[in-house]
């Protein structure tokens, strides 16, 4: 029996790592999955807890020497996170009990220390998630905003797995009825317009791939942040408001004529909304090769920028940015007395007229750009999966031949886009990248 142990757990090792946040703090969560779990329970903490019942306990080092009081959780296979035995350790956070605690437990026979994401990799293998829940748990870890957190918390509790598996399923009925006329079709006790239902399937699918593909901007938008630039001439006071914005000292403001150069970033959360903010070169020409370097970068972010707050002085000429961007006219200093033109906001960063709402006139456009529901197209890679299916079943829709078999063929295609979607097919080439970007402990 001792050696079936060992085999196991090395093939499957116990793995440790703290799950917590790293440094000195009240509380720290040491978190051990696998084989040896009750081992380790019974070896350091000397008894193995009713799962999911936490139990006050004295930790020991192999000499029986006392390095903690915590609290001990056991979780039984297979109701836990990675479907393996797990043991939470809430220990105290000092940097010395941590560093001892973790030694103690790497040191026992057959466990070792975690890989960055080593536990999310035995939930997904174990089937506790799917790909895409996996991602929405990674970005829930590295969420900012409150729309970043819905968004990674709904794919986290797999809105994404569960629509793929009824579309998954719709177009499995598909090609059985296709099976089924093509293998039957002279059997009496089938009937009907059996390509025509398989067709009107894969319809419904395509309508509602296409919906979801019509989400992915907004996804990537609250994944990464909705880009605002600052543009206009020189001295139109773009640093000033972006040091305004961003309530601290970002970029130098000078009366000099061209003193941004380069363009400037800094991240906001505006009412949730997680915002790129981006200072640029003043919009001009000039014979300076850097300036006008800066000006060429500033003019390839106005393209780019979701939301363009075009900036005049208000003492200045009209100034008027690229008419294809999306544009919020703002004429600043309006401490020096001008008048804002038709559709300007005046706001003065000296006095604070304005700003508050220049803020709101912001988060309404940006919020404008998205829908009431967190988007299920949030990355990339989904956008490929999903429009791979949607090639697919657009060419068997559109098709007009006829022949079952290859619009069989076309609706496998669709279902294999759908499971790498979600993991179940050729996803080695991505799993690596993805739980790398985990930290030790998750």
């Amino acid at each position: 029996m001792a050696a079936a142990d060992t085999d196991t757990s090395e093939a499957h090792p116990t793995i440790v790592a703290l799950s917590s946040a790293p440094g000195r703090a009240g509380v720290a969560v040491v978190r051990v999955s696998g084989p040896r779990v009750r081992f380790v329970l019974e070896t350091v903490a000397g008894v193995i807890p009713e799962p999911r019942m936490a139990t006050l306990r004295r930790l020991s080092d192999g000499n029986g020497m006392t390095v903690d009081t915590a609290l001990v959780l056991f979780f039984a296979a297979p109701a836990s996170f990675t479907g393996d035995d797990v043991a939470e350790f809430h220990i105290h956070g000092s940097r010395a009990v941590l560093a001892r605690i973790l030694a103690i437990l790497a040191a026992l026979p057959g466990v070792r220390l975690a890989e960055a994401g080593e536990f999310t990799r035995r939930a997904f293998e174990a089937g506790k998630l799917d790909l895409a829940a996996v991602e929405g748990l990674a970005d829930l870890i590295d969420s900012e905003t409150e729309w970043q957190r819905k968004q990674a918390l709904r794919q986290m509790d797999g809105a994404l797995g569960v629509v793929a598996q009824a579309w998954r399923g719709k177009l499995i009925e598909a090609m059985s009825l296709l099976a089924a006329e093509l293998d039957f079709s002279d059997e009496g006790d089938v009937s009907g317009p059996l390509q025509e239902q398989a067709l009107g399937l894969a319809v419904e699918v395509l309508a509602s791939l296409r919906d979801a593909l019509g989400s992915f901007a907004m996804g990537e938008r609250v994944r990464e942040g909705f880009v605002v630039v600052l543009a206009g001439p020189p001295n139109a006071g773009k640093s000033t408001l972006l040091n305004a914005l961003a309530r601290r000292e970002v970029a130098i403001v000078s009366p000099i004529a061209g003193t941004t150069r380069d363009a400037l970033e800094v991240r906001l959360d505006l009412a949730g909304l997680p915002v790129i903010l981006i200072d640029t070169a003043g919009l001009r020409d000039s014979i300076d090769p850097i300036e006008a370097e800066g000006v060429r970068r500033a003019r390839a972010l106005v393209d780019r920028a979701d939301l363009v707050l075009a900036l005049r002085s208000i003492d200045s000429e009209p100034y008027r940015i690229h008419e294809a961007a999306p544009t919020l006219p703002i004429a600043t200093k309006s401490d020096l007395g001008g008048a804002a033109l038709p559709g300007e906001r005046a706001i003065s960063v000296k006095s604070g007229d304005g700003l508050s709402g220049l803020l709101t006139e912001i988060v309404t456009r940006l919020q404008a750009l998205g829908q009431a529901e967190p988007a299920l197209v949030t990355r990339e890679r989904h956008r490929a999966a999903v429009t791979d299916a949607i090639t697919a079943l657009e060419r068997a829709v559109t098709a007009g031949h006829g022949q079952s078999e290859l619009l069989a063929e076309d609706m496998r295609l669709a279902v294999v886009a759908l499971e790498r979607l979600v993991g179940r097919i050729d996803v080695e080439d991505v799993l690596d990248q993805l739980f790398s970007g985990f930290c030790i402990g998750k």
